[in-house]
């Protein structure tokens, strides 16, 4: 839920040129195979192949680049999986969706929360409806509905980094910081690389020490 813009543009992976690079992936066997490569840049064009041309299915190996040694490879498997889950295999969905984030990122929150639960309604299976609704909710204070929308996300994609991370924001919200803590902990242990998650754990860390010593 972190995540409230979809990734429209396809990832390109931007190399100098010359003759010294061997061409990026042309098919998925060779993606898959370059996913494991010890050469870094090889590793990126693999997940940037996997992005724009992966199943839902697709979503473990990108999940274990975000463990990647290279920041470089795990910036592109993070954009790489947002990328990968907007795709509802259905191109009247996915125009749909779109109008919905435009009417978010406009405020149009009632509008959008409509446009998403048409989304759901005609297919509810599709994890991202469920995440871009539960973000709608959130941004316009219904965080219990926003709540029940991330459970439909975890539900039909249990690594979701965005939707652990907005149980967080949740919690946070509603002044449970214990939860917030541990919620932001699961999503980190998915995805280590949100470094806005580790900045909040420390933030709610504090407000629970400050109360705890008000309460002795």
């Amino acid at each position: 839920m972190t995540r409230t813009l979809l990734l429209q543009a396809a990832l390109v992976l931007t190399l100098a040129a010359g003759t010294a690079f061997p061409a990026p992936p042309a098919t998925r066997e060779e993606a898959l195979a370059a996913l494991e490569n010890p050469v870094t840049e090889r590793r990126a064009e693999a997940v940037v192949w996997v992005a724009n041309h992966g199943r839902p299915d697709d979503t473990a190996l990108l999940l274990k680049r975000l463990h990647d040694e290279s920041l470089f490879v795990r910036g592109y498997a993070e954009r790489g999986l947002w990328l990968l889950w907007s795709r509802s295999g259905n191109g009247d969905i996915d125009r749909v969706m779109a109008r919905g984030v435009e009417q978010m990122e406009a405020g149009q929150l009632a509008e959008a929360i409509a446009t998403f639960s048409e989304v759901i309604r005609r297919q509810p299976d599709f994890a991202e409806g469920w995440n871009k609704r539960a973000t709608a909710h959130y941004l316009a204070g219904e965080y219990r509905k926003s709540l029940a929308d991330c459970d439909q996300v975890l539900k039909r994609n249990p690594q979701h980094f965005g939707a652990l991370s907005g149980y967080g924001q949740i919690y946070f919200r509603l002044e449970d910081y214990e939860k917030a803590i541990a919620w932001w902990r699961r999503a980190l242990e998915v995805n280590p690389n949100m470094v806005g998650v580790e900045i909040n754990i420390k933030g709610a860390e504090q407000l629970l020490k400050d109360r705890r010593g008000r309460s002795t």
